[in-house]
């Protein structure tokens, strides 16, 4: 993988880690945004409003995100780019009826496994260059069926010391023009239950492909 983390001259085409070596940080440990169980906002979630049918987890990690939701006894397939990420995954007992994917997401490559009637976005959207934010909801709107959802925790504010590497801010302003044309909000919610230092940094909305 290119190691660069300019993300003025991230190729369109590029793979979803074109700006980061993320199987470079797997291997050294340089990985903040793994956490020993799922985000507390997705539980909460999940404990009131069970998913159903097909649900894709895009940049899924070592997966803890993945397996809250298939103790649901739901299908989940989860992607990642990075081969350290998926090994790391698979290590875990399985929680349900969960898969792993080794591929690109913004390049369509769980699309073939779906229709999805659900997708979970955790730390995916905020990883990416903001010149790529238009290819990930192409890639959701493609994975998920007509009126499937997309239930985002969105990190609208990290203190990040270096806002040119990831994670990016993902202030409304900046999202709402991708995803207004393919998907309708259905539910915002801020001031959730979260990590340590994430306080008041992240927003949960619910959306539903037009």
């Amino acid at each position: 993988m290119n190691t660069q983390e300019n993300t003025n001259t991230v190729s369109p085409s590029a793979p979803a880690g074109a700006d980061v070596d993320w199987e470079v940080r797997y291997n050294t440990g340089d990985t903040p945004w793994q956490k020993p169980h799922a985000h507390p906002a997705l539980v909460d979630w999940l404990s009131r409003t069970p998913m159903h049918g097909k649900v894709l987890v895009p940049g899924c990690g070592a997966g803890e995100d993945v397996r809250a939701i298939a103790k649901g006894g739901v299908e989940v397939l989860a992607i990642d780019i990075a081969p350290s990420a998926i090994a790391l995954a698979e290590s875990f007992p399985r929680a349900g009826s969960e898969r792993y994917l080794l591929g690109d997401f913004l390049a369509g490559d769980a699309t073939a496994h779906g229709p999805f009637d659900s997708l979970f976005e955790h730390t995916c959207l905020c990883a990416i260059p903001p010149s790529r934010r238009a290819d990930y909801v192409h890639a959701a709107a493609a994975a998920l069926k007509p009126g499937g959802l997309l239930l985002a925790v969105i990190y609208s504010n990290p203190d990040n010391p270096d806002p040119a590497k990831p994670p990016f801010a993902c202030p409304d302003s900046e999202i709402h023009p991708h995803f207004d044309p393919l998907f309708e909000t259905l539910e915002t919610r801020t001031s959730l239950p979260t990590f340590a230092e994430r306080e008041d940094r992240e927003t949960l909305r619910l959306y539903r492909k037009r």
